[in-house]
């Protein structure tokens, strides 16, 4: 990953590179993203362990931090006989489009008003002399 803005606006880069760039997220946390995606039903930490070749608490780490980013969701399943276990699925893509969009904005605003702040702190600088005059 690019470390500074222009870095970033100068590489190539694919829609799942918001997960990294806005969350950052890892990516293990892709590949399990990707395998609910690709999945008709939710699965358990068994199965994405499973799916992305991964121990199951490795595999469990990585839906913790998609949970936490709002990328999927957790439902609890109940047995007849007592008992439940967890499935996850992921969120509607339209919600994390939203999501992305509304943290987008928040952080266009606090730059704007960092860059602001630069200016008001640096503009008379220049007037003041840098150099002792001999």
């Amino acid at each position: 990953m690019a470390n500074s803005m222009s870095e970033q606006l100068q590489q190539d880069m694919e829609c799942e590179g918001l997960l990294e760039c806005i969350h950052g997220l890892k990516q293990l946390d892709k590949e399990c993203f990707r395998a609910m995606v690709e999945s008709d039903e939710p699965l358990t930490i068994d199965e994405v362990a499973e799916r992305v070749d991964r121990e199951r608490s490795t595999a469990y780490r990585s839906i913790q931090r998609l949970l936490q980013s709002g990328f999927i969701q957790k439902e609890q399943v109940n047995y007849d006989q007592g008992g439940y276990y967890h499935v996850y699925y992921p969120t509607d893509p339209t919600q994390i489009s939203n999501d992305m969009q509304r943290m987008l904005n928040d952080w266009y605003a606090k730059m704007g008003q960092l860059i602001q702040e630069f200016e008001d702190k640096y503009e008379h600088v220049e007037d003041t002399p840098t150099v002792a005059e001999g």
